[in-house]
């Protein structure tokens, strides 16, 4: 039988999650998360450390139902119910084929493999690159972990209270030991302490919050 390297079996198993590095995130974007471009260079330094790189994109049709435009009446960041299921109303961004939707231009592609879009349904916003907001459709990012042979998944990105929260706690769900790299993510912050709230929400169910110098 071929021999295979035990470095490539545990090489294998790991994957790099880059959450939603749009410009529509970053400083001047029309959601801007404050430093949300400072997590950009950790992105790029982080790659070359993992044989398995994917990145999400929050992709959403101009008339999505998250976007407070298309609820006259409402206010910004207010929270309504929408279908049973508690909505925050965000400002337009990430709409597809913008330039808000671009990854941010400092952001390293190569090394890349694939891109994960979620958000493109504009009934239900998708806050988790696993799932909807009500768990109702999955993207293809379980399926194409699994046919990786990944295991651990390590995640940063934008932002903490948000997206890479509720896709860090899918991913326990789902089996995967879950690693969150704390400073190359930044939050929303839409209340004053959500980010730090989000962060003992993810250890609680045993994610592992570690630093970029620990990978």
């Amino acid at each position: 039988m071929p021999h295979t390297s035990e470095d490539t079996i545990m090489t294998s198993k790991k994957a790099l999650l880059l959450v939603d590095l749009q410009n529509d995130f970053c400083p001047n974007g029309a959601l801007a998360v404050k430093e949300g471009d400072q997590v950009i260079p950790i992105a790029n330094e982080l790659k070359s450390h993992f044989e398995h790189v994917i990145a999400s994109k929050d992709w959403h049709p101009s008339d999505h139902t998250s976007f407070v435009d298309n609820h006259p009446g409402h206010k910004l960041f207010e929270l309504i119910s929408l279908n049973g299921i508690p909505q925050v109303l965000w400002p337009a961004h990430c709409v597809q084929h913008s330039k808000g939707s671009e990854f941010h231009p400092t952001l390293q592609q190569s090394g890349i493999e694939k891109i994960i879009y979620k958000g493109t349904d504009k009934n239900i916003d998708s806050y988790s690159v696993f799932f909807d907001n009500a768990h109702l459709k999955d993207t293809e990012l379980n399926n194409y972990l699994h046919s990786l042979g990944v295991e651990e998944i390590y995640i940063m990105g934008l932002a903490t209270d948000y997206c890479v929260k509720y896709t860090a706690l899918d991913a326990v769900k789902l089996g995967y030991k879950v690693y969150v790299i704390e400073d190359g993510c930044r939050g929303v912050e839409r209340e004053e302490g959500d980010a730090a709230k989000a962060i003992s929400e993810m250890r609680d169910v045993g994610v592992e919050i570690i630093n970029s110098a620990d990978v």
